[in-house]
Order: C-alpha cells, then sequence, then structure tokens
C-alpha cells in the first residue's frame, strides 16, 4: 500500500471542511500545481487552502500557514507574503528558515495527530545557501516543545481543534510533552545519527531528555 492510500488527502479534505467551512468560511483543496492561498471573492465565496495534487504532505503543510495566519492576513492572497523560491543564496536561506520554523512545527504536530510521516522543508537545490537540516529541525523542535510548557498544551485554537479531529480520524493519541520529546529525538537521529549521538550523550530518561532539549 502506497503512502497516499494509508493516509488520503481526501479525508483529510473532508475533515478540515466539516470542521472550518461554517466557523471560518474555509476550505482545503487539492489538484493544483503549486500550493496557494485564495481569499473569497465574488466568484468563489469560500476561503481556500489550496494544495498540490494529492500529496498528504503538501494539505497539512498548507493548513500549518493557515492556523500561523491571523484574521488580516488570511484576507490576503497567500496572507500577503512573498516567499524566495528556489535558488536561494545564504542570506535568504537564512531568512526563509527564520519564518518557517512556526509553521513547520505546527506541521509536525499534524502530522503526528493524523499518524504521518515528517521531516522538515528546506529544499534549495538550485541556491547557494546549505541548509542545515539538524540544527533546523532541532529549532522547530525546541518551538514545538515551547507549546508544552508544564506539562499543558498552549495551541492556537484552530490548530488545537484541527489536531484533535485528526487524532479521532486517524485513531492516534492525544498530544502530550513527553510524545513530542520522544519524537523530536527520532527525527534527529533520523537527520544525523552522529550529531545526535553527540548531543544526547549520557541522556537516558525522558526527563533529562527534555531538559537537554529546552
Amino acid at each position: 500500500m502506497s503512502i497516499e492510500n494509508k493516509y488520503p488527502v481526501s479525508e483529510l479534505a473532508a475533515l478540515f471542511n466539516a470542521a472550518f467551512l461554517h466557523t471560518e468560511n474555509t476550505i482545503l483543496c487539492g489538484g493544483y500545481e503549486e500550493p496557494v492561498y485564495l481569499p473569497a471573492t465574488n466568484k468563489h465565496p469560500h476561503h481556500r487552502i489550496c494544495f498540490t495534487r494529492d500529496y498528504f504532505r503538501s494539505a497539512l503543510h498548507e493548513v500549518a500557514h493557515w492556523c500561523v495566519a491571523g484574521k488580516v492576513r488570511r484576507q490576503l492572497l497567500d496572507y500577503g507574503y512573498w516567499y524566495y523560491p528556489d535558488g536561494r543564496n545564504q542570506a535568504q536561506q537564512q531568512a526563509f528558515e527564520a519564518v518557517e520554523i512556526k509553521p513547520q512545527s505546527y506541521e509536525w504536530l499534524l502530522s503526528l495527530s493524523a499518524g504521518h510521516p515528517f521531516e522538515v522543508s528546506l529544499d534549495n537545490l538550485n541556491g547557494t545557501g546549505t541548509p542545515d537540516r539538524f540544527t533546523f529541525t532541532e529549532k522547530v523542535i525546541l518551538h514545538t516543545v515551547s507549546l508544552f510548557a508544564d506539562q499543558s498544551m498552549n495551541l492556537p485554537e484552530r490548530l488545537s481543534i484541527f489536531c484533535t479531529k485528526l487524532q479521532a480520524a486517524f485513531q492516534q493519541p492525544a498530544l502530550s510533552r513527553q510524545q513530542i520529546v520522544q519524537a523530536g529525538r527520532a527525527l534527529l537521529y533520523q537527520v544525523d545519527s552522529e550529531r545526535a549521538d553527540i548531543m544526547f550523550k549520557g541522556v537516558n530518561d525522558n526527563i533529562s531528555h527534555a531538559k537537554k532539549l529546552i
């Protein structure tokens, strides 16, 4: 079974639309060559989060950006942002990474809630700026851990709502600090096991591990 068959994007879109069509006048829809956010117009009465083709991960990534965007930005084409395309120099790559920490943190939480694989996205194949995937992954993890301070969740409302919907639909446990810490360690080992070994040298328990991360 392919990963897209295991995680049907049509079910994901249906869950999102059921949760947010009436409250936020927003729908999730695929089949696009490039992802984009389209605010409502006279011709299209609903705001549209458009993701690439039928890619589950693209859908989660675009939902994450929507969860970051405030009310004013959700009235603007692509939230009023302009993104550096592939081909970034070092300064552009650093600027790109700085604004991607929060949405990729949210995407990770959505992925965990759906039981879907996750890795950070920093592709810059045609650029001179070389991404440090391990360091960026660590930043995403640290931001995510900060949302679970003192064992309580501090998630934005729309993100929290959709995570809960995904957990119910895909039979995943509720998010917790311990889960984030353990999953974060696995992510770092996936990126670079040697650097992860150095980072976690002497860390054997969850409490010490959490302190190491933060």
